[in-house]
């Protein structure tokens, strides 16, 4: 299997925010703004591994910014690094100014998708080969994640989560 740029997932999707999309502030609504993000990286994944894929983890999100009503949101997603039959994906959620145009980095997200046959079977994906400088920083610290998660999780042990020790070393 070729490994893929991140670029050959990228997905953007763009959309107002609508008054019954908002909570009492005026600002969308963070569930809404899941669904958003949710909907991206699936189509991202689904990019990069032209398979069915299912969301295995919602693993950080940071809501950082309101999102007003009215707001023009661009939320943007990448495969970051994939895994044997997992990929990461790493979302960005921007917002225009109204008057300006200028995009402002509102909140990101990371999140973890499975691709799997017709019968909900987990496959192989292909691999991922970063170009830019922060791809290059995103695919380091997938692993990173990875290794945390497992080592939570109880699925690894401390000894084996080689990317977390050499942190502290």
């Amino acid at each position: 299997m070729t490994a893929k740029a991140p670029k050959e997932s990228r997905t953007i999707m763009t959309d107002l925010v609508l008054p019954s999309e908002t909570n009492p502030l005026n600002n969308l609504f963070g569930g809404e703004l899941l669904a958003r993000m949710d909907r991206a990286a699936a189509i991202s994944a689904r990019r990069h591994s032209r398979r069915i894929v299912v969301t295995a983890s919602v693993n950080h999100v940071a809501f950082n910014s309101a999102v007003p009503l009215g707001s023009v949101v661009t939320v943007e997603a990448k495969v970051s690094r994939a895994f044997r039959t997992s990929m990461e994906v790493f979302i960005d959620v921007w917002i225009e100014d109204r008057e300006s145009g200028a995009r402002t980095k509102a909140n990101e997200a990371i999140y973890t998708f499975v691709a799997v046959d017709e019968t909900g079977r987990p496959v192989a994906v292909p691999e991922v080969a970063p170009e830019t400088g922060l791809e290059k920083e995103r695919f380091a610290a997938a692993l990173r994640r990875k290794q945390l998660s497992l080592l939570l999780a109880g699925k690894i042990k401390p000894q084996d989560a080689t990317e977390l020790k050499a942190l502290f070393e």
